[in-house]
């Protein structure tokens, strides 16, 4: 059987006669590919007996050896051009295939919007790293060593070490620190940025999120200079109307410090589960910069004093959007993401 094959299949090499290099590339496709003509008889030649091996395996090796010189000569002939039938140009006057507009993630359209807020009043975009050491994280900013925020639960420690520890910071606070040390006031800036807190992950709250803190030092700066300011925020980003008031609060590193909140921009202070019925949303923290910390980063505290203030940013986009799940801007849901292509910018 095998050797009526390897009879027939020579009588139809030998009989070839190309005339285009369609020709040839057919050729090929039939005997010499790794389904072709010869492999098959290869696979078939191992169920043969040993006997037949003899007298078969030469036959085989002749035919392949056949095969493989006619498609070498004939592609000398023809060159290996292409088999395929040639392609038409397309219509060029026809309109082009649309492309798929990706979109910016809503967390960065509204850093992108605060940014541009602040740009008008005259603060630059400062950053620093996120792995920060115990000085520029804590102990600059007047945490005592006894302060919660210095425990396991709240921090992720990646080296523990007497007197430096270093950490995932836990806000951008601590890009405040080294502005200050790199120069002499005024300064006026915000730093947007990620930060960690081992926190248990929920609708609420989540290991990471990201902030805009602002800092302005100069001679003579007051709360009414910080009232201001964030006043004036909160117009730009929720629309004029929209109400602000402020409660005293406590931070290490501001004194006097105050929690602002804002008129709720989803039941318009009526009432509803974000605002848990008060009809004020908190968004920020402030206060005026605490001599101490102004003294710890080389700054003289009685020529100069300054306000600060740290937002989170996911909350600020809750309530712009109207979303009341901050888990949803780590999935990468397509669903969700997609709500937001007309905001390409």
């Amino acid at each position: 059987m095998l050797q009526e094959k390897i009879k027939q299949y020579t009588q139809e090499i030998t009989q070839f006669k190309p005339t285009s290099a369609a020709d040839v590339e057919s050729f090929r496709l039939k005997f010499l590919v790794s389904k072709g003509v010869v492999k098959n008889l290869f696979e078939a030649f191992k169920t043969v007996s040993g006997e037949e091996k003899r007298v078969l395996g030469k036959a085989l090796n002749e035919f392949k050896q056949l095969a493989e010189r006619t498609f070498q000569e004939a592609t000398a002939a023809f060159g290996k051009g292409d088999a395929t039938p040639q392609r038409r140009e397309g219509d060029l006057t026809l309109p082009g295939e649309g492309f798929q507009l990706g979109s910016r993630h809503p967390l960065s359209l509204v850093r992108k919007e605060i940014v541009e807020i602040f740009k008008k009043l005259g603060f630059v975009v400062a950053e620093g790293p996120e792995i920060e050491d115990d000085w520029h994280n804590f102990s600059a900013l007047n945490f005592p060593p006894e302060h919660p925020a210095r425990d396991m639960q709240d921090t992720f420690f990646i080296k523990k070490q007497e007197g430096n520890d270093i950490a995932l910071r836990t806000h951008t606070s601590s890009v405040q620190v080294r502005l200050m040390e790199m120069g002499k006031p005024p300064f006026r800036a915000i730093m947007p940025g990620r930060v960690y807190r081992n926190e248990a992950i929920s609708a609420r709250a989540h290991c990471f999120f990201h902030q805009v803190e602002g800092l302005y030092v100069d001679e003579n700066v007051s709360f009414a200079d910080l009232k201001q300011t964030l006043f004036h925020f909160v117009q730009e980003l929720y629309g004029e109307g929209t109400k602000v008031r402020f409660r005293p609060s406590y931070f290490p590193f501001t004194e006097p410090s105050a929690e602002m909140d804002i008129s709720c921009t989803i039941c318009k202070g009526v009432g509803c589960n974000l605002c848990k019925g008060s009809g004020w949303v908190e968004i920020l923290g402030c206060g005026m910069v605490d001599p101490n910390v102004l003294e710890n980063c080389g700054i003289d505290s009685k020529k100069y004093s300054g306000f600060a203030f740290g937002m989170g940013i996911e909350r600020i986009t809750n309530l712009k959007y109207e979303i009341k799940d901050l888990r949803l801007f780590s999935e990468n849901d397509v669903r969700f993401l997609s709500q937001f292509e007309s905001e390409v910018i």
